[in-house]
């Protein structure tokens, strides 16, 4: 692969996504410590992403989080990213409890349709969010 990888905590979120990118705005606005930088699916970068960990770039069903190295995808980016930024937020981790292949299983149903329940449409990124957008 001839594309650098951003180092430190990350996210790669659809742009196009109402939920995805209203997740990333949320992360904006509630990360006041600006540990995450954000990286949209569509960019070369968002792509890379996905294929290192094994994701297709073409379907983009999850976020990626990456905290400490890690990669977190599906319901465990979610609560990864919630963690990462604290109380209260940092309370959403009880979201791992239930048995991960129903939170995937429930995650992967709202991924899939997640263009029929919300726009698709880009939304101009907040001014927390540009400030900390790779690509």
């Amino acid at each position: 692969m001839d594309h650098q990888l951003p180092d430190g905590d990350l996210i790669v979120f659809d742009g196009q996504c109402v939920f995805c990118s209203g997740f990333a705005r949320f992360m904006a606005r509630h990360d006041t410590g600006r540990r995450f930088r954000f990286v949209t699916a569509h960019s070369a970068t968002g792509r890379a992403l996905y294929l290192a960990h094994g994701l297709d770039p073409d379907l983009m069903e999850t976020n990626i989080v990456i905290v400490d190295g890690t990669a977190h995808v599906r319901m465990q980016a979610f609560t990864a990213a919630m963690s990462a930024i604290g109380w209260p937020w940092r309370s959403l981790v009880v979201l791992n409890w239930p048995p991960k292949g129903l939170m995937d299983w429930l995650y992967d149903r709202i991924a899939r349709n997640r263009y029929r329940f919300g726009r698709q449409a880009c939304p101009v990124p907040t001014p927390a969010l540009r400030a900390r957008l790779i690509e």
